[in-house]
Protein backbone atom coordinates (compact mmCIF):
# COMPACT_ATOMS: atom_id res chain seq x y z
CA UNK A 1 0.00 0.00 0.00
CA UNK A 2 1.42 3.44 -1.47
CA UNK A 3 0.99 6.22 1.34
CA UNK A 4 0.97 9.68 0.27
CA UNK A 5 3.55 12.37 2.09
CA UNK A 6 0.11 13.89 3.71
CA UNK A 7 -1.26 10.55 4.93
CA UNK A 8 2.09 9.62 6.31
CA UNK A 9 2.55 13.36 7.97
CA UNK A 10 -0.76 12.48 9.97
CA UNK A 11 -0.42 9.11 10.63
CA UNK A 12 3.10 9.83 11.99
CA UNK A 13 1.19 12.39 13.89
CA UNK A 14 -1.79 9.82 15.23
CA UNK A 15 0.92 7.15 16.25
CA UNK A 16 2.56 10.56 18.50
CA UNK A 17 -0.85 10.96 19.93
CA UNK A 18 -1.18 7.10 20.77
CA UNK A 19 2.13 7.58 22.80
CA UNK A 20 1.14 10.51 24.76
CA UNK A 21 -2.10 9.43 25.36
CA UNK A 22 -2.22 6.11 26.79
CA UNK A 23 -5.56 5.43 28.32
CA UNK A 24 -7.64 8.98 27.88
CA UNK A 25 -7.82 9.30 24.07
CA UNK A 26 -10.25 6.54 21.45
CA UNK A 27 -9.19 5.02 18.35
CA UNK A 28 -12.22 6.87 16.90
CA UNK A 29 -10.53 9.91 18.39
CA UNK A 30 -6.95 9.31 17.02
CA UNK A 31 -8.75 8.22 13.23
CA UNK A 32 -10.79 11.60 13.33
CA UNK A 33 -6.77 13.31 14.12
CA UNK A 34 -5.77 11.39 11.22
CA UNK A 35 -8.60 12.42 8.63
CA UNK A 36 -9.90 8.67 8.41
CA UNK A 37 -12.44 6.53 9.33
CA UNK A 38 -11.84 4.12 12.32
CA UNK A 39 -11.44 0.44 10.16
CA UNK A 40 -9.12 2.22 7.26
CA UNK A 41 -7.20 3.97 9.63
CA UNK A 42 -6.36 0.80 11.27
CA UNK A 43 -5.36 -0.82 7.91
CA UNK A 44 -3.08 2.24 7.04
CA UNK A 45 -1.41 2.45 11.02
CA UNK A 46 -0.60 -1.38 10.49
CA UNK A 47 1.15 -0.50 6.85
CA UNK A 48 2.89 1.65 8.27
CA UNK A 49 4.41 1.26 11.12
CA UNK A 50 3.48 -2.75 11.32
CA UNK A 51 1.26 -3.18 14.26
CA UNK A 52 -2.26 -2.26 14.47
CA UNK A 53 -2.97 0.81 16.81
CA UNK A 54 -4.13 -1.56 20.42
CA UNK A 55 -1.03 -3.49 19.50
CA UNK A 56 1.23 -0.39 19.12
CA UNK A 57 -0.12 1.57 22.19
CA UNK A 58 -0.37 -1.84 24.23
CA UNK A 59 4.00 -1.65 23.83
CA UNK A 60 4.19 1.83 24.16
CA UNK A 61 2.79 1.18 27.80
CA UNK A 62 4.46 -1.86 28.24
CA UNK A 63 7.77 -0.12 27.44
CA UNK A 64 7.05 1.98 30.17
CA UNK A 65 5.90 -0.24 32.78
CA UNK A 66 9.20 -1.81 32.35
CA UNK A 67 10.91 1.43 32.50
CA UNK A 68 9.21 2.42 35.75
CA UNK A 69 9.53 -1.13 37.59
CA UNK A 70 13.37 -0.74 36.75
CA UNK A 71 13.32 2.27 38.34
CA UNK A 72 12.21 0.27 41.70
CA UNK A 73 8.43 1.65 41.38
CA UNK A 74 6.13 -0.72 43.26
CA UNK A 75 4.09 -2.98 40.86
CA UNK A 76 0.68 -1.72 41.87
CA UNK A 77 2.02 1.78 41.22
CA UNK A 78 2.62 1.22 38.13
CA UNK A 79 0.15 -1.05 36.89
CA UNK A 80 -2.35 2.36 38.37
CA UNK A 81 0.00 5.06 36.45
CA UNK A 82 -0.49 3.18 32.97
CA UNK A 83 -3.98 3.17 33.49
CA UNK A 84 -4.86 -0.73 33.54
CA UNK A 85 -7.83 -1.63 35.10
CA UNK A 86 -6.88 -4.50 37.66
CA UNK A 87 -3.71 -5.76 38.84
CA UNK A 88 -4.24 -9.29 37.45
CA UNK A 89 -4.80 -7.98 33.59
CA UNK A 90 -1.44 -6.03 34.16
CA UNK A 91 0.59 -8.61 35.10
CA UNK A 92 -1.00 -11.37 32.34
CA UNK A 93 -0.65 -8.93 29.79
CA UNK A 94 3.23 -8.26 31.19
CA UNK A 95 4.02 -11.63 31.47
CA UNK A 96 2.68 -12.54 28.01
CA UNK A 97 4.84 -9.80 26.13
CA UNK A 98 8.07 -9.98 28.47
CA UNK A 99 8.29 -13.45 29.53
CA UNK A 100 8.02 -13.25 33.09
CA UNK A 101 5.69 -11.02 35.67
CA UNK A 102 6.10 -7.98 36.74
CA UNK A 103 7.56 -8.63 39.93
CA UNK A 104 10.18 -10.81 38.93
CA UNK A 105 11.27 -8.88 36.27
CA UNK A 106 11.81 -6.12 38.83
CA UNK A 107 13.91 -7.99 41.18
CA UNK A 108 15.81 -9.49 38.12
CA UNK A 109 16.57 -5.95 36.67
CA UNK A 110 17.38 -4.17 39.89
CA UNK A 111 19.98 -6.67 40.79
CA UNK A 112 21.43 -6.59 37.63
CA UNK A 113 22.29 -3.19 37.67
CA UNK A 114 23.14 -2.78 41.53
CA UNK A 115 26.25 -2.15 42.71
CA UNK A 116 27.90 -3.57 45.58
CA UNK A 117 28.42 -1.64 48.49
CA UNK A 118 31.95 -2.35 48.70
CA UNK A 119 32.38 -0.82 45.04
CA UNK A 120 30.21 2.14 45.43
CA UNK A 121 32.54 4.04 47.06
CA UNK A 122 34.58 3.85 44.09
CA UNK A 123 32.15 5.30 41.71
CA UNK A 124 32.02 8.89 40.91
CA UNK A 125 30.10 11.33 38.44
CA UNK A 126 31.76 10.90 35.00
CA UNK A 127 31.98 14.70 34.69
CA UNK A 128 34.72 14.80 37.58
CA UNK A 129 36.63 12.66 35.34
CA UNK A 130 36.88 15.13 32.47
CA UNK A 131 38.29 17.97 34.70
CA UNK A 132 41.39 16.29 35.11
CA UNK A 133 41.34 16.83 31.04
CA UNK A 134 40.97 20.58 30.97
CA UNK A 135 44.34 22.19 30.53
CA UNK A 136 45.73 24.17 33.25
CA UNK A 137 44.19 27.28 34.22
CA UNK A 138 40.55 26.70 32.16
CA UNK A 139 38.81 28.17 35.47
CA UNK A 140 39.65 31.08 37.25
CA UNK A 141 38.18 29.51 40.50
CA UNK A 142 36.36 26.31 41.38
CA UNK A 143 32.93 28.25 41.69
CA UNK A 144 33.35 28.76 37.92
CA UNK A 145 34.34 25.42 36.84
Amino acid sequence: MRLDDDLRRRLSLARDLLEREHADTSLGQVARQAGVSPHHFIRLFEAAFGATPHRYRTGVRLARARRLLARGAPVTEVCLELGFSSLGSFSALFSRYVGEPPSRYQRRIRASVQVPADLARHFFPGCLSLLGALPRGAFRNFQEA
